[in-house]
């Protein structure tokens, strides 16, 4: 590990990509920030939630996918398997313990992908707007025969985008690779406490997508929140005080339950 000219510090994993994070120390469990695709860890969800650890003295991480914000890569090179993997190797290298991970958007779907495969280093679950198998029954779904054709043939396609400055290139491989991670066709039994939160405006990840989610989730704890009128930033005040008090709910039930 070492520090970067932006005062992050980085984590360096056994693939050699340059992980970015920031890190506070604190109690636990402690509290993991996964975001979304494209997004990066200086985004409002992530900071209001260190905030909010920091005044609880909670311990919390938050950090950018290889590709993302100041890591290290391509966003183009990138798919749904690595950055799942650099997930799983920043928290194994920087918590201690069973951690609580608040994943947003595609963020969500990194969540499940690693409690699946980790599950002794999870306390608990929330994701906000959560957008699992996105790649197969978003995208793919969506294209149009002309738009299959030009992937075979070029190796991506160009979608617009109302959280970037241009199109979302999407690429051969991470459609590829999204089907080797898919999380919606066989149940999801955790055994930790689950908080799914969706905005019923959100018209990016819609509201059905986390009913199908809450449907797969076989857990004795899991409960899905829908808020009126929330699109899928959720980062009014509103939203980030439910989602503040939804992690200290699921918090509160690990530590109860003998997770911390």
């Amino acid at each position: 590990m070492e520090s970067d000219a932006m005062a992050n510090s980085t984590l360096t994993t056994a693939q050699g990509r340059r992980i970015a994070y920031v890190r506070t120390e604190g109690a636990a469990p402690g509290v993991v920030f996964l975001g979304g695709f494209k997004s990066d860890m200086t985004g409002t969800k992530a900071q209001a939630l260190q905030a909010w650890a920091e005044r609880e003295g909670r311990a919390f991480l938050r950090f950018d996918y290889s590709g993302h914000g100041a890591s290290s890569g391509d966003f183009l090179d990138g798919s749904i398997g690595d950055w799942a993997a650099d997930a799983m190797a920043a928290i194994a290298a920087l918590t201690e313990g069973p951690q609580v991970l608040v994943g947003s958007s595609m963020g969500g779907w990194i969540a499940l992908l690693v409690a699946r495969a980790m599950p002794d280093r999870v306390a608990g679950l929330v994701g906000i707007a959560a957008a699992p198998d996105f790649t197969e029954d978003s995208m793919w779904a969506a294209f149009s025969a002309a738009q299959r054709e030009e992937m075979a043939a070029t190796g991506r396609v160009a979608l617009p985008s109302d959280y970037a400055d241009g199109p979302y290139i999407i690429t051969k491989r991470l459609i590829e690779d999204g089907r080797r991670q898919l999380v919606l066709r066989t149940p999801l039994g955790f055994a930790f406490p689950v908080r799914l939160l969706q905005g019923e405006a959100d018209v990016d990840v819609l509201p059905s997508v986390a009913l199908r989610l809450f449907g797969h989730l076989t857990g004795a704890d899991v409960r899905l929140t829908l808020v009126k009128g929330a699109d899928h930033r959720f980062s009014s005040p509103e939203c980030l005080a439910l989602i503040e008090t939804t992690v200290a709910e699921v918090l509160a039930r690990s530590l109860a339950e003998g997770r911390g």
